[in-house]
């Protein structure tokens, strides 16, 4: 075993010891060692409850003739950082997760690993870092949030938390009704309950082979979610015995299938981020014009929270659970022969087994192909001369008037300064806000951007207004927000050279962004553009910032 390395030989007694000082008996230490990466904590809701999931996770291991040794890991809640200088760790959290998880699970040679996240950063560091150590792992989320509910009307963190501020200020809600939305928006724990980037991570991490079915979208509060635990348990036990690893699971074509699943969820534009930096440490690399190959063969199924049902209404995760999961949309986009059905997956068997026994238990959340809401996929990455390394927008989650638009720019250099300009209603119809030097270097950490594109949904000026930025979205964005912009404004991106008043294009249909310049008047704002000086010059965000690469390469490190 692995773990012989730390507890076997006569020269182990130390070693073995000190195992017996935490508790451990002889029995416990003859068997396979199982690490269970526990991200519980009481600032994120999402994993407030996660020590109840990880105790089910230990149960299954021991079931199975294992020993369970858990260890912690840090994690950001986005919407709790939102809008304030916390969002710029949050995207740095990956890359400490992922180092930190390989250092506990290399100085302590375990044989196999549980890991067990669920919010937006934490999933894909933990991803990052299972493939970097490479020994069999499974993945258990503690599963998404219910639906809020007030006065009749549904609600979640976006509606009801980052909109209704909005409102609020358009005078379009009531002082109490915006208090009484608070105390209903998010009713229990668990990731929150849209289509947001933590429940997208989830469920395409069931996509990718590494969680059993349900992974992505058993509520949090079911007892169907502790009964997956236990089985997570059980299941590592059997990937030690087979000697499954993740890189054996997570291939270029498991990759395929995830961005397949993605655009057909009408997933959070996150993905393009994390997808490639996983891939990045699987040795593969994941070009982002693969994803407009992808989107443009793939229909749109799926019309979950942020997106808006053409009633108005919306459908939730718990929706996508009813009506038969993660594996039901796989068995639609079957019919289409879309998806590598010969991947293997933690379950022991092969992606064509989870399919063949999945059932559409609702097309009216999960459409048919004949039926989709688009033919083509939910993401799209737009390129011109703003963006020639790419942009990414998640086109199934904008008004049809903004899909071909020309607006006037509205330059501002961080999302503080737009976000006043929002709220003081300082920004029209037509106009096309651009806030720069807030991508991985600038920022840096590539901060959301949902507060300014919601406060723009909330006023009812998502069908009119557009917003371009450098930095990134929360999966709760909707509208015309196209972010990533690669290069960024601190690399000498073109997105820098954009100023007050200049025409900006956005052709979604035919994947075009551009600035209504000609390349010498381009080239001379280049040759004036000055580097600003970095924001912070000590600590991690300094350090991130002189290791991080580009949106458009997953914001991984040199």
């Amino acid at each position: 075993m692995r773990s012989d390395a730390m507890k076997k030989g006569v020269d182990r007694q130390p070693h073995r010891s000190l195992f017996k000082a935490i508790g451990y008996s002889d029995e416990e230490l003859r068997r396979p060692i199982i690490g269970v990466v526990n991200s519980f904590n009481e600032v994120i809701p999402g994993h407030v409850h996660l020590n109840t999931i990880v105790r089910a996770v230990k149960d299954g291991i021991r079931m199975a003739g294992g020993t369970p040794m858990e260890f912690p890991c840090i994690g950001v809640c986005d919407g709790i950082a939102m809008g304030h200088e916390g969002m710029k760790y949050s995207l740095v959290s990956r890359e400490l997760i992922a180092d930190s998880v390989e250092i506990m699970a290399n100085a302590y040679p375990f044989d196999g690993l549980v890991f067990v996240p669920n919010c937006d950063k934490i999933i894909p560091g933990m991803l990052m870092a299972s493939a970097r150590v490479n020994v069999p792992s499974v993945f258990i989320s503690g599963g998404a949030m219910l639906a809020g509910k007030y006065r009749g009307k549904n609600y979640d963190l976006i509606s009801g938390g980052f909109e209704a501020v909005g409102e609020f200020t358009d005078g379009k809600l009531s002082e109490k009704d915006l208090c009484g939305i608070e105390n209903s928006a998010c009713p229990t724990c668990g990731s929150c309950s849209g289509m947001f980037t933590a429940n997208t991570m989830n469920c395409l991490t069931e996509v990718l082979g590494m969680g059993l079915p349900g992974n992505g979208t058993i509520p949090a509060v079911y007892s169907d979610r502790i009964r997956l635990a236990k089985e997570a348990g059980m299941k590592v036990m059997e990937m030690v015995e087979k000697n499954i690893k993740p890189r054996d699971i997570m291939t270029e074509k498991a990759f395929e299938n995830a961005f397949t699943v993605d655009v057909a969820l009408g997933g959070s534009t996150n993905t393009v981020l994390h997808l490639p930096a996983i891939a990045h440490e699987c040795g593969i690399k994941f070009d982002l014009t693969k994803i407009n190959t992808i989107s443009d063969r793939t229909p749109n199924l799926c019309k979950l929270s942020p997106a808006k049902l053409p009633d108005g209404g919306q459908h939730y995760i718990q929706d996508l659970n009813e009506a038969g999961g993660v594996s039901a949309v796989m068995k639609e986009l079957n019919k289409l022969k879309l998806l590598h059905m010969e991947q293997i997956t933690v379950t022991g068997g092969k992606l064509k087994d989870i399919v063949k026994d999945a059932e559409n238990l609702n097309t009216d959340v999960i459409r048919t192909p004949e039926n989709a809401y688009f033919a083509k996929g939910g993401l799209a990455i737009l390129f011109g001369n703003i963006a020639p390394d790419g942009a990414v927008v998640k086109q199934s989650a904008v008004a049809k008037e903004m899909m071909q638009r020309e607006g006037r720019a509205r330059v501002f250099e961080s999302e503080e300064e737009a976000q006043k300009a929002i709220l003081g209603k300082k920004i029209k119809a037509g106009d096309v806000v651009v806030i720069k030097y807030e991508g991985p270097k600038g920022g840096p950490g590539m901060r959301e951007m949902l507060a300014p594109t919601a406060a723009i949904a909330g006023m009812g000026l998502d069908k009119d207004v557009a917003l371009i930025t450098d930095g990134r979205f929360s999966g709760g964005t909707r509208g015309a927000a196209i972010g990533h912009i690669s290069p960024e404004a601190m690399e000498g991106g073109p997105i820098a050279a954009v100023q007050e008043g200049d025409i900006i294009e956005i052709d979604i249909p035919n994947k075009k962004l551009n600035l209504k310049i000609s390349e010498e008047e381009m080239k001379k704002r280049m040759s004036l553009w000055k580097q600003p000086e970095p924001k912070y010059k000590s600590g991690v965000l300094y350090r991130y910032s002189k290791n991080v690469t580009s949106a458009s390469t997953g914001a991984v490190f040199k």
